[in-house]
C-alpha cells in the first residue's frame, strides 16, 4: 500500500500550468510545510518541505482557494521518478501525488492578515469558503458545488 496523510502549510501559492492538447488538464505543484510529530527534549521542533502535486480538478480547486501560509490536509501517494537535467546529470524526485484535499482550518486562522483578500471573492474572481462555524466545518460558498472536485 502506498498512502501519505499530510496536514501542513503551502510555503508559497501553488504554482499552476494546464498540459498541452485537446483536453488540456492542470497540474499544481506546491510545496507543503510540515511539522515533526516529535522532538527531542530540549530541542526545537523541525519542519520537512514536501513536494506534492495535484491533477485535475484537484489542480483546480488548489489554484482556486489555496494561498500561501494555508493550512491544508493532503492524503495521496508517493511517487518517485528522475530526469536528466541540462548539464547531463541524473536528478532523482519524490513528490505527494494528491487524492483528496481539505481545508485544515477556517480561512481567518491562518494567521496570513496581509494575503490581499479584502470580501470572500479572491484573485482568481471565485468565491472563497466562509470561516468555520462552531463545529470545525466549513460553509461552501452558495452556486460552487459542480465545480468542487468531491461530492
Amino acid at each position: 500500500m502506498n498512502k501519505a496523510i499530510l496536514i501542513g502549510r503551502l510555503t508559497r501559492d501553488p504554482e499552476v500550468r494546464y498540459s498541452q492538447g485537446e483536453n488540456s488538464m492542470a497540474i499544481a505543484r506546491f510545496t507543503l510545510a510540515v511539522d515533526r510529530r516529535f522532538r527531542r527534549a530540549g530541542e526545537q521542533g523541525e519542519t520537512d518541505f514536501i513536494g506534492c502535486v495535484a491533477f485535475g480538478k484537484q489542480a483546480e480547486f488548489v489554484e482556486k482557494y489555496f494561498r500561501q501560509g494555508m493550512k491544508m490536509v493532503l492524503s495521496g501517494r508517493i511517487q518517485t521518478g528522475s530526469y536528466t537535467n541540462k548539464d547531463g546529470q541524473k536528478v532523482y524526485t519524490t513528490d505527494i501525488v494528491a487524492e483528496e484535499i481539505e481545508f485544515a482550518e477556517s480561512k481567518g486562522s491562518s494567521g496570513n492578515a496581509d494575503s490581499g483578500y479584502q470580501s470572500n471573492v479572491s484573485r482568481t474572481g471565485y468565491p472563497e469558503p466562509s470561516t468555520a462555524m462552531g463545529d470545525g466545518f466549513m460553509n461552501i460558498p452558495d452556486g460552487i458545488d459542480e465545480e468542487l472536485p468531491f461530492n
